[in-house]
């Protein structure tokens, strides 16, 4: 009897070890990468302690652009964790252009998701399934996500076609191309991609690549933060305060860093097509 209470004593032991060592793991590496329970909690106080982070960084002290040609309109954001602020409270590109351009943001953003139209979290479906084709909206923002490329999806073709069936989504230019066809048939609005900084990643830059070919085929904007090497030659002091890690933003690099660049592309291409 007495061996048998210290073996389920010990296996307790083991348990909580296992549960504490699993804790520990969220709070050092992937908690940032969560969006619900404690596991959020976790990547919330982590995020937290980051410099870059800081409240001053915070977009509700922006302005608002006067000659805004979103004020009082309504604008779709479809991403991943880049979208979603992972690294930096969730405050992050939707939140910034809500302020600076005054109009009401819809964010449509889950952590670890894919262009490519392979699980039920994906771009694409998330696309038809939680946006309202009802909703009179007169931009779509969609990151570029590097999802694909780490987990390397096919990049896939460019179709000759314009119609939602020919598209293969399963591949990354295929849900692209969906992606941009459904928003302009659906709501008839300007529809924009953006990439991230510069990271080492040879599949990203074809993704890059892509997109450019995909935007002579379709006329849509690209904020484009890959391809400038001024852009991209920050200090290794600016790097540690703006960036979590070589993809996810802090509050400041996107305030400081990645937006205004973005926004002055967006309204570059705003103003280009009237």
């Amino acid at each position: 009897m007495k061996k048998s209470k210290e073996k389920s004593k010990k296996k307790m032991w083991i348990i909580l070890g296992a549960i504490a060592a699993f804790l520990l793991l969220q709070w050092l590496f992937i908690g940032y990468r969560f969006s619900f329970g404690p596991f959020r909690s976790l990547g919330d106080i982590r995020m937290g302690k980051l410099p870059g982070n800081a409240e001053n960084y915070g977009m509700q002290a922006l302005t608002q652009r006067e000659d805004s040609p979103l004020a009082g309109k309504k604008a779709l954001f479809l991403g991943s964790s880049v979208t979603y602020g992972a690294a930096s409270l969730r405050e992050g590109i939707p939140e910034y252009f809500g302020v600076r351009l005054g109009c009401d943001v819809t964010k449509e953003a889950v952590s670890g998701t894919t262009l490519v139209d392979d699980a039920n979290s994906s771009y694409v479906h998330r696309l038809l399934a939680n946006t309202d084709p009802s909703m009179d909206y007169s931009l779509v923002v969609v990151q570029l996500s590097t999802n694909d490329a780490t987990q390397k999806k096919p990049l896939g073709e460019i179709s000759e076609s314009r119609s939602l069936a020919d598209f293969d989504t399963h591949a990354v230019t295929g849900a692209m191309e969906y992606i941009i066809a459904y928003a302009q048939e659906t709501w008839n609005c300007p529809v924009v991609f953006y990439t991230g900084s510069r990271y080492d990643s040879a599949e990203y830059a074809a993704m890059v690549q892509r997109l450019m070919e995909l935007q002579a085929k379709w006329g849509i904007g690209v904020l484009d933060l890959w391809t400038s090497d001024a852009f991209n030659a920050i200090s290794d002091e600016e790097r540690a305060l703006y960036m979590n890690d070589n993809i996810h933003p802090t509050k400041a690099g996107y305030r400081e860093w990645w937006c205004p660049e973005m926004e002055a592309q967006l309204m570059d291409y705003l103003n280009s097509i009237g």
